[in-house]
């Protein structure tokens, strides 16, 4: 036995332990992601950098033996630069986008290539699901949004962008037909929030408050809920549909009083009454300023992160904040600050929600686009026959969804890489110099997806496929800065995977290897 240190914390261990397996006994975390347990050690990464008091020297802890008398230290701010620059540098060479360009500048960022493969396949029920993860109007928004998300679609370069808008109504639409609606909770936390308008701010805050099992009270000035909704034409948004949809939220266990003028009494009151009030008011008017609140020109005054007033217990949304004709921005700010009050319930904490890591390239190269068309078609961009504010047939919608281009990464919440590039605010861009290589895919058995200019050489795969003995497995091919890891003998990636695909997607710290429905997307 051997006895060393870890951040001062004494151990006593058998010869031949690893530095990183003491530590782990230790309960303290180092970061990997070339060690894989059950495995023989290769150091590629370089994140698991410690350092030897001793000497002052940084150890690669995943396959350094740990000594007699050692002190190490793991957590000072040498060793977390060091992880930040190697995660750069596995960066700098990481080209793919962990969320599809169409996601990042939706206002409400709803997994689009998810719900469109949903569609494709027929999983209309699944796919109302993934939309309501974030927009809460979704009928409603598919006929009367300009749809931000078509702009940023790739597909658009190379003919026409994919009909994000009428494919989420057509799952909205199936699931208002086949009635198949959301329910009340029947449990309560015991947390009770005052909304101050029924628009679409209103309803989405109401919607997500709801489901979190918060008790919900709406106050509302008008005869009907819905707010400028209600002054949409006929012809663009029917009135059956506005009705319908509005309807199935204040059915979720929401509690609404219609025809109440909210003062600076009733305000007082409800601030002394409620864990919380929400201000979706629209457009503020003249009776505010006695509130107590900060006013600009354009609205209320907030907490750019977590749409908190001057006032502790009061939050503003939507066309409160500034006019804006854009509701599906009004809806995403509905449901990020649900999200904030329910973690606010759970943590007496009041903090904005983190801004993950995102990896980008830009935009397509022309001789990438048999590439991405490889997941779907060159069809053309299917128009809704019976127009806009009837939406698609069953047959139209699933046409229109196989379009879509799929640029989201298939691994973007298990990725080590993305996750550790969060947590030490690595920057991508800080080590990229030269133009971009080409995207590639390669596809198993329809279950996997290979894309090897997301792979970090961190030699899982390789070690994965030996242990099981496969025929050809994966191989490092090459020397130096240009090895990659590849096939022996030129052979296929079906031939390379036929015992190990499912292991290797499961194992890949990135999304070089990914399964193509994986069970923590849907």
């Amino acid at each position: 036995m051997i006895k060393l240190k870890i951040n001062s914390q004494s151990i006593e261990i058998p010869k031949g332990t690893t530095v990183l397996e003491a530590a782990r006994k230790l309960g303290i975390n180092i970061p990997t992601m070339c060690h894989l347990e059950g495995t023989e050690h290769f150091t590629s990464c370089m994140v698991c950098l410690v350092k030897d008091a001793g000497n002052g020297r940084l150890l690669a802890s995943c396959s350094m033996p740990a000594m007699d008398g050692m002190e190490i230290i793991t957590d000072d701010a040498e060793c977390l630069e060091s992880r930040r620059v190697s995660l750069e540098l596995l960066l700098s060479e990481h080209v793919g986008d962990c969320e599809a360009p169409c996601q990042l500048v939706c206002p409400a960022r709803m997994n689009i290539p998810l719900m469109n493969r949903l569609i494709a396949s027929g999983n209309f029920s699944k796919a109302i699901e993934v939309v309501k993860r974030d927009i809460a109007l979704p009928a409603i928004l598919g006929r009367i949004c300009p749809a931000p998300c078509e702009a940023g679609c790739r597909r658009k370069s190379i003919d026409e962008a994919v009909s994000i808008c009428l494919l989420k109504g057509f799952a909205a639409d199936n699931e208002l037909t086949t009635n198949k609606h959301s329910v009340a909770s029947s449990s309560n936390s015991g947390r009770k929030v005052a909304i101050i308008g029924a628009g679409p701010a209103g309803l989405a805050a109401a919607f997500y408050l709801s489901k979190a099992d918060h008790s919900i009270s709406i106050f509302e000035k008008n005869e009907k809920a819905g707010g400028d909704l209600l002054k949409i034409e006929e012809t663009v948004l029917p009135a059956n549909i506005r009705e319908i949809e509005i309807q199935t939220i204040l059915n979720s266990g929401v509690a609404i009083q219609y025809q109440t003028e909210i003062d600076k009494v009733r305000f007082t009151e409800l601030q002394q009454n409620f864990d919380a009030v929400i201000l979706a008011t629209g457009a503020m008017n003249g009776a505010m300023e006695e509130w107590g609140l900060t006013l600009s020109k354009s609205g209320i005054e907030v907490d750019k992160k977590t749409y908190q007033t001057i006032l502790p217990k009061v939050f503003a949304i939507g066309n409160a904040l500034r006019p804006s004709k854009l509701a599906v921005r009004s809806v995403g700010q509905g449901k990020e600050l649900a999200h904030l009050l329910d973690e606010y319930f759970k943590n007496d904490v009041l903090h904005a929600l983190p801004e993950r890591f995102n990896s980008k390239f830009g935009k397509l190269i022309e001789t990438e686009y048999v590439t991405y068309l490889k997941e779907s078609n060159t069809n053309k961009r299917v128009d809704a026959s019976g127009g806009k504010a009837h939406g698609f047939s069953s047959e139209e919608a699933v046409a229109e969804a196989k379009r879509c281009l799929h640029c989201d990464c298939r691994n973007p919440e298990s990725c080590k890489l993305r996750a550790l590039a969060d947590e030490f605010g690595a920057v991508q861009k800080r080590f990229q110099y030269d133009d971009r290589v080409l995207v590639e895919k390669e596809f198993v058995s329809k279950k996997i997806v290979y894309e090897p200019n997301k792979c970090i050489k961190c030699g899982i795969c390789v070690r994965l496929t030996k242990q099981h003995q496969e025929a050809f497995g994966f191989s490092f091919i090459g020397r130096g800065f240009d090895v990659r890891i590849g096939v022996p003998f030129s052979e296929s990636i079906e031939k390379a995977l036929e015992k190990t695909a499912v292991l290797v997607a499961e194992k890949c710290p990135t999304g070089a290897l990914a399964l193509l429905d994986s069970e923590e997307q849907l």
